[in-house]
């Protein structure tokens, strides 16, 4: 009989905080600070499934208390410019950094009911994503460390699940 009380204890004890947390923090107030690149798994209507970034992705994304946001996000290794000057980039490496890699900042709302943010992009590096409607992000996971969330529909056609963790103090 001592165990289940232990086990009960332990539970309280490791999970409560947290539930509390997500209970009195609203989306807006927890996502609030940096936030470092963790995973991202792309998934076509047919199934497939891809690391458009690979598996050790490189980025951060940063949410302000007053509505802005920025991300990059990139593969672990980008190519070094053989010119050491971005403006003569090689044909093959400019089209290695743009497909390996993103950019973008703007503002963003939260929609508290429907768990999602919507983010309006001001400026990108892949230029497409500007002036079109606000993007949604429905959050699957916030606690004090881990932020998750689905990015219905990307222009290519898939749905990208999306992983972060709370950048560490410097």
């Amino acid at each position: 009989m001592r165990y289940p009380s232990l086990a009960a204890f332990l539970f309280v004890t490791l999970f409560a905080p947290l539930s509390a947390w997500a209970q009195a923090t609203s989306i807006k107030d927890g996502i609030v600070g940096a936030w470092t690149f963790v995973s991202v798994v792309s998934q076509s209507d047919n199934g497939t499934r891809g690391e458009p970034f690979g598996a050790n992705p490189k980025g951060i994304m940063i949410f302000t208390a007053d509505g802005h946001f920025s991300l990059f996000q990139s593969t672990a290794e980008l190519p070094r410019l053989a010119s050491n000057d971005r403006a003569r980039a090689t044909p093959e490496e400019a089209m290695t950094v743009v497909r390996d890699s993103i950019a973008y900042y703007g503002t963003y709302t939260v929609n508290e009911a429907a768990r999602e943010i919507s983010l309006t992009l001001v400026g990108s590096t892949y230029t497409n994503l500007m002036g079109s409607t606000p993007q949604r992000r429905t959050i699957t996971t916030l606690t004090p460390t881990d932020l998750a969330f689905s990015n219905p529909r990307t222009p290519s056609g898939v749905t990208l699940h999306t992983v972060w963790r709370r950048a560490s103090p410097q």
